[in-house]
């Protein structure tokens, strides 16, 4: 029998994170594929420690000191499910609901893959926000080798190669983790499944979204700057902040990925943080236009 190790973290998120294990538990297996679910509880002062355990009594549950965030959450549950004999690891994030074929879909998508390719690959489920029915998180393909601009793929019957996989729905193989390890440890919260997927097609491999929808998240993102209106003293603190702009994290991530852009990725960050309605009337205008271009 094959097993996947799923993988997550959680921080007081109780109803959600139970709502995605109850998603996970409903899955329609294939006959020979069993789970095991690995979650880091990072200080959480809710029941979801005890919540998990009535849902999966057999989970593995290890516990952090409430500064892992989402990376290092998700990197402490992989290296501990390493230490197990898996085919696949499932990364999985603990606000996401599962179709009831998720699984087996991605399953499938990596099996036709490896047949036609002759190599596994990441598989990435795209997600959906059912308040805008648009697709939430899922893959994207770069439009420029200069910089992170992208654009979203995703088609309804065929999987489609991208460059950008977002770790709410991600299936890895055991030959790829070999091959390129986990998630990089340079990452506190975001950035390292962008990280990771970007890797994994230097190392060689492809990384691939599944056919359809394979399960439902709300984009929580929103504007990633902070209005004029915040002082600037907290603007400062969200540049610096993991869950804000991570300013050295994304400056060594456009380093590793695009250092011809370093410079203008450096300019935008302190623009942001110095000059929020400058940049706001930048993006409003690239917004109008983006728009004429789609409709006109």
């Amino acid at each position: 029998m094959m097993r996947i190790a799923v993988l997550l973290t959680t921080f007081n998120r109780q109803d959600k994170t139970v709502a995605c294990l109850q998603s996970l538990k409903a899955q329609k297996l294939p006959k020979n594929i069993g789970i095991d679910v690995f979650l880091t509880d990072d200080a959480s002062a809710d029941n979801t420690v005890k919540a998990v355990k009535e849902i999966y009594p057999d989970s593995y549950i290890f516990h952090g000191s409430g500064q892992l965030f989402w990376a290092g959450g998700m990197r402490n549950s992989w290296r501990e499910a390493q230490k197990g004999q898996y085919s696949y690891y499932l990364l999985l994030n603990d606000d996401t609901l599962l179709k009831e074929n998720t699984v087996a879909a991605l399953l499938a998508c990596n099996d036709e893959i490896t047949k036609e390719l002759g190599k596994p690959a990441v598989c990435i489920g795209s997600t959906q926000d059912c308040s805008t029915g648009n697709i939430s998180y899922g893959g994207k393909k770069l439009t420029s080798g200069f910089n992170l601009k992208s654009t979203v793929v995703y088609d309804q019957h065929q999987y489609q190669s991208c460059d950008l996989g977002n770790g709410n729905i991600m299936l890895v193989p055991e030959d790829i983790v070999n091959a390129v390890g986990i998630l990089s440890s340079a990452y506190t919260h975001g950035i390292a499944d962008y990280d990771y997927t970007l890797k994994v097609k230097k190392a060689g491999f492809d990384v691939m979204v599944a056919p359809g929808i394979l399960g439902y998240c709300t984009d929580d993102h929103g504007q990633n700057w902070k209005s004029q209106s915040t002082g600037l003293k907290e603007r400062i603190k969200y540049l610096k902040s993991p869950k804000g702009l991570a300013y050295k994290e994304y400056l060594l991530f456009i380093r590793t990925h695009f250092p011809l852009y370093y410079p203008l990725a450096f300019a935008k960050l302190w623009m942001k943080t110095l000059l929020p309605i400058f940049w706001q009337m930048l993006k409003s205008k690239e917004f109008n236009n983006n728009t004429f271009k789609a409709h006109g």
